[in-house]
């Protein structure tokens, strides 16, 4: 399947950078047969027609809102000082079926900026990379006192190591179909911080006796989601 990104409603367009890809990298021709996705569980098929420079569909087959068989994940995680990282995360992520980021402003966070529109492109890539029709949604950073307030504590949880601390197991978490999880800076979240999040009724969670790098601490979030979904079927 070649999938490329565009609008479905009210007319089919194919994004501007796609044209360019499908014209001038790709050099597809016309009669090819390309798919369309909006990210929002909308789909395009049809044969690839030029009018003009301007690449569309002929006759194109709409199938609209398509299941998104993943459990809605959602993780909050404080970006690391290298943006590499960062990027390393959304993209594996996403490839595995995260349904929403959030980039986290904490006590001892190291980056205090980002470039959301670079990021939100690596998201859309990897999302077409593993054919997804549902793409993540994306949030700048917000304040960790200002995300807590509207977390529902039942199937919310912060990961942290501090081993003085009350944790669960991982394994212990009952499989909710919408799960939060709160992932910290390299320096981990201050005991001030989870108190708060404990007065909150978030529940702390042990990804183990190893420590982990925060952008791998949520890649293995994702794949234990991932793996759940495979289980189930």
């Amino acid at each position: 399947m070649k999938l490329f990104v565009g609008s479905i409603f009210p007319e089919i367009e194919i994004n501007s950078d796609e044209q360019h890809h499908i014209s001038k990298v790709l050099r597809m021709k016309a009669g090819e047969e390309i798919h369309i996705t909006d990210g929002q569980g909308n789909l395009a098929k049809g044969s690839l027609i030029f009018e003009g420079k301007k690449a569309t569909l002929q006759n194109p087959e709409i199938f609209q809102n398509l299941p998104n068989f993943s459990p809605k994940l959602h993780i909050a995680i404080a970006p690391t000082k290298s943006i590499d990282r960062t990027e390393f995360f959304v993209e594996k992520a996403t490839e595995l079926g995260i349904s929403e980021i959030t980039f986290l402003l904490t006590e001892k966070s190291e980056r205090k900026n980002l470039n959301l529109e670079r990021i939100e492109k690596q998201c859309i890539a990897a999302s077409k990379q593993s054919l997804l029709f549902h793409f993540p949604k994306i949030n700048g950073l917000v304040k960790l006192s200002d995300f807590v307030q509207n977390l529902p504590p039942e199937n919310s949880f912060v990961c942290h190591c501090h081993e003085n601390l009350e944790r669960l197991d991982l394994l212990e978490i009952p499989h909710y179909q919408r799960l939060t999880f709160l992932i910290g800076p390299e320096g981990d979240f201050s005991e001030k911080e989870i108190s708060l999040l404990k007065s909150h009724g978030i529940k702390a969670v042990s990804l183990g006796k190893q420590r982990l790098r925060t952008e791998t601490a949520g890649i293995f979030i994702a794949a234990w989601n991932y793996e759940n979904l495979i289980g189930e079927k």
